[in-house]
């Protein structure tokens, strides 16, 4: 199906005997993998007597050459599959079977993706961006301590030199524009994290899914629907390539406390109320900033309290 969707990513029409005739195929064979495309990746395909056949909307396919020609690929290798349970995943079979870090998996599709607290990351095949990237870290818990806002900066910042200028960080895991949320991060791990262990950084990105191709329970917004056109997700990958390669090196060099002015700088609820959910009873609070292994500070009550764990939420105090 690979190279009919190649011939399809421009999102113009396309006879069924042209496509056959590139292919080498007939256009019966034509027809039946439309049907699969449509059955079992979700792309709606336009059919039109007389014109042919085009994809509802024009993507770009991601494009393994291109990514490994890129400068910080070259010690990153790249694995692109086209649908897969979700890349965390992925990269721990793949730890589990050797493979050395760091190295990459993205994939077109998901269909068991996953974000924090158990929830479910929408996945649709060949919009957005599912990314994972392996690491090894060997300084013990200070390399560990405040690494996913470090992604985050990065994120933050490759998102921002691809022309999202409105975007910034929510605690802890969360970049927002105007509100909605565009990206998130899942960073998990193995081994012995007091030694040497193995950290999955995950990234999801909506990249080129609209309003209408989805449903989310909370609000959301897209690059492409920020910008109003297409996004190459193969240029996007490698300067968050670039983003990551420099934060990371600042991270593992002098921990989070040398960044945590900079990720203090680009959150969005510096400042306001908000509820904070730890356990069963939720905590109303202030933000004041993070401290500097990355836990929340928040004014409770005229006290100042830190907060820090993979289960927390935070929301704004009059959000319902």
């Amino acid at each position: 199906m690979l190279p009919l969707l190649r011939l399809l990513q421009d999102g113009r029409f396309h006879s069924g005997e042209a496509l056959g005739a590139v292919l080498g195929v007939s256009r019966s064979a034509i027809w039946k993998q439309l049907q699969v495309l449509e059955a079992e990746l979700g792309l709606p395909v336009h059919k039109v007597r007389g014109r042919g056949y085009r994809l509802e909307s024009p993507f770009l396919l991601l494009d393994e050459q291109a990514l490994v020609n890129s400068e910080y690929c070259h010690s990153w290798p790249v694995s692109i599959l086209q649908s897969v349970d979700s890349t965390n995943a992925e990269v721990f079979r793949r730890l589990a079977r050797g493979h050395i870090p760091p190295f990459i998996v993205l994939a077109e599709r998901q269909v068991a993706g996953r974000g924090r607290r158990g929830r479910n990351w929408v996945s649709p095949f060949g919009e957005n961006l599912y990314y994972s990237l392996a690491i090894q870290i060997n300084g013990g818990m200070r390399q560990l301590e405040g690494l996913s806002l470090t992604v985050g900066l990065a994120l933050l910042r490759a998102l921002q030199a691809s022309g999202m200028v409105g975007a910034g960080l929510k605690w802890p895991n969360d970049v927002l524009v105007s509100g909605s949320k565009i990206a998130g991060i899942l960073l998990e791990l193995t081994g012995d994290p007091a030694d040497v262990c193995h950290v999955v950084i995950g990234i999801g990105v909506n990249v080129n899914m609209l309003a209408n191709k989805a449903t989310i329970d909370q609000s959301w917004t897209s690059m492409r629907a920020e910008l109003g056109h297409v996004v190459d997700r193969n240029i996007f990958i490698r300067e968050l390539n670039r983003q990551l390669s420099q934060y990371l090196g600042v991270h593992q060099e002098q921990g989070f406390s040398a960044l945590r002015d900079e990720w203090q700088d680009s959150h969005l609820w510096q400042g306001l109320e908000v509820t904070l959910t730890a356990g069963t009873e939720p905590v109303k609070g202030v933000v004041l900033g993070v401290d500097q292994v990355g836990a929340i500070r928040l004014c409770v009550a005229g006290v100042e309290e830190s907060y820090s764990g993979g289960e927390l939420g935070l929301r704004l105090h009059d959000d319902s």
